[in-house]
């Protein structure tokens, strides 16, 4: 019993120190594993792509346990829908995520702001802008008071944006009377409700990393720019930084909470890993643009009519339906008016009916005007909208073709028929023979059976007045008519 009761104790001793070794060699390799800092660069209008890269590179930073994810911004704005999608990644990630507006010359505009207010930290490089969030609508007229705010809110942000006004100006420039706020116009309440949403919105994530409330609630409100230095002064931004590892150096020690825990970064010694967006994101990228799903769209449409035209081509109908299906999928990521889609096919439809079926243009131009009206209402969102110069060339192109074929048209009306039964109604030709009800006459160098209602001489001239199968009606001509 003895034996046994050592031979058990020594092997729970060995089973410890294996145990104790392992876990030392655990935490030795996770020592030694290098630590480093995700870079994801949010360039352009905030679209679909843009937040498809992000959250594809915040799950990929998290997989692979990286220290921070630093979003390198330079934004003039983007869609709403999108913009929400990346800060409520921002909010839900598990690691710190630093908005940082670089480099110098950039801005973090419109939805650039927002993303700014939800990241962990804060910062900007110097000679760089943030602001003027607030919420742009398509379509409609601006009332007078919408047009006075939005002059007031232009002056509001030139000269908040002026890095050289001295402090005297500013101080000048807070007696003067405060613009009125867009939720107490008298503007629409789409517009008012649209504003107070986006204040709102603002004012919980400022609120929430313990930033300036107030300042953000005026850019909504009053599209309200700073600079970086002014930022940094109003706490609005925690870094001014000259370059990304001037940014890790300040970043190191600073304690920020990460989904209600508080974490202490240390940032000094990360080495830096770029993500740049791979193939899926930048075919998304192109597909995504406006004008290229626009054209992508017309393409497929007109490809599958010359294919219905011409059975058998094959080429036009295939292309067509690559081009249609690539368009819907950009649809279906782009902040769509399906109105707009709906008046562009059917101005596409009524254009190729004026080719089929002309109407001297009442089908053809009036299929422009709707080609031209769905064009502008086809995206929601004034970052993504499709350009003008491509509308009006595409309609410029439009309109000229069914000029032509209206020119055409009339020309052809106006013809004398060269063939058929139609053109031998009003031909000229000489009689074969003397006859008072049926005889032979010579028209166009051919002999046909004629009948008349008066008599015809041998050599008179004859005019055609109709044609029943093979045979004509003629009237003899006492005048001297042009030859046959």
């Amino acid at each position: 019993m003895t034996m046994l009761a050592i031979n058990s104790k020594a092997c729970r001793l060995r089973g410890a120190f294996f145990l104790a070794g392992l876990l030392s060699l655990t935490v030795s390799w996770i020592e030694a594993a290098p630590r480093f800092a995700t870079v994801l660069q949010v360039e352009g209008s905030i679209g679909p792509a843009t937040e498809d890269y992000v959250v594809r590179g915040i799950d990929d930073a998290v997989s692979r346990n990286a220290e921070i994810v630093i979003l390198r911004i330079d934004t003039p704005g983007g869609i709403d829908h999108s913009m929400r999608a990346i800060v409520r990644k921002i909010l839900a990630a598990p690691l710190p995520v630093v908005a940082y507006v670089a480099p110098s010359g950039a801005r973090a505009a419109s939805a650039g702001t927002y993303i700014l207010y939800a990241a962990h930290v804060a910062a900007m490089a110097p000679a760089t802008t943030l602001g003027a969030a607030t919420p742009v609508r398509i379509g409609g007229d601006l009332s007078m008071s919408e047009l006075r705010y939005a002059r007031r809110n232009e002056y509001a942000s030139d000269t908040a944006s002026n890095d050289h006004a001295s402090e005297e100006s500013r101080d000048a420039d807070k007696t003067r009377a405060p613009p009125e706020r867009a939720g107490d116009e008298s503007g629409d309440a789409m517009t008012r409700k649209m504003v107070n949403d986006a204040a709102a919105y603002i004012r919980g994530l400022a609120v929430s990393r313990d930033r300036n409330a107030e300042w953000a609630e005026r850019a909504v409100r009053e599209a309200a720019t700073l600079t970086a230095s002014e930022a940094l002064k109003k706490n609005v931004i925690e870094i001014v930084a000259a370059n990304v590892p001037d940014l890790l150096r300040q970043l190191d020690g600073r304690k920020v909470n990460v989904g209600g825990v508080e974490r202490t970064l240390s940032t000094d010694r990360l080495t830096r890993e770029v993500m740049e967006p791979d193939w899926r994101s930048q075919l998304l990228t192109i597909i995504a643009n406006p004008n290229v799903a626009y054209i992508l769209m017309l393409v497929g449409i007109y490809g599958l009519v010359f294919e219905l035209a011409s059975p058998g081509a094959v080429l036009p109908g295939v292309v067509g339906a690559v081009c249609l299906l690539l368009a819907l999928y950009a649809f279906q990521v782009l902040p769509v008016n399906y109105t707009g889609v709906g008046l562009i096919v059917l101005g596409i439809v009524f254009m190729v009916a004026e080719a089929f079926a002309p109407s001297f243009g009442a089908l053809g131009f009036g299929g422009v005007a709707a080609f031209v009206v769905g064009s502008v209402m086809l995206m929601d969102d004034a970052s993504l909208a499709v350009s003008w110069p491509l509308i009006g060339g595409t309609a410029l192109v439009a309109a000229s073709f069914f000029l032509w074929i209206i020119t055409r048209l009339l020309k052809t009306h106006n013809t004398r028929p060269v063939t058929g039964a139609e053109q031998m109604i009003g031909s000229f030709g000489v009689a074969l023979e003397d006859f008072d009800d049926r005889g032979w006459v010579r028209v166009h160098s051919e002999r046909w059976i004629a009948r008349t209602h008066t008599c015809a001489l041998k050599g008179q001239k004859v005019r055609v007045l109709a044609m029943d199968g093979l045979t004509l009606t003629v009237e003899p001509l006492t005048d001297n008519p042009p030859g046959d």
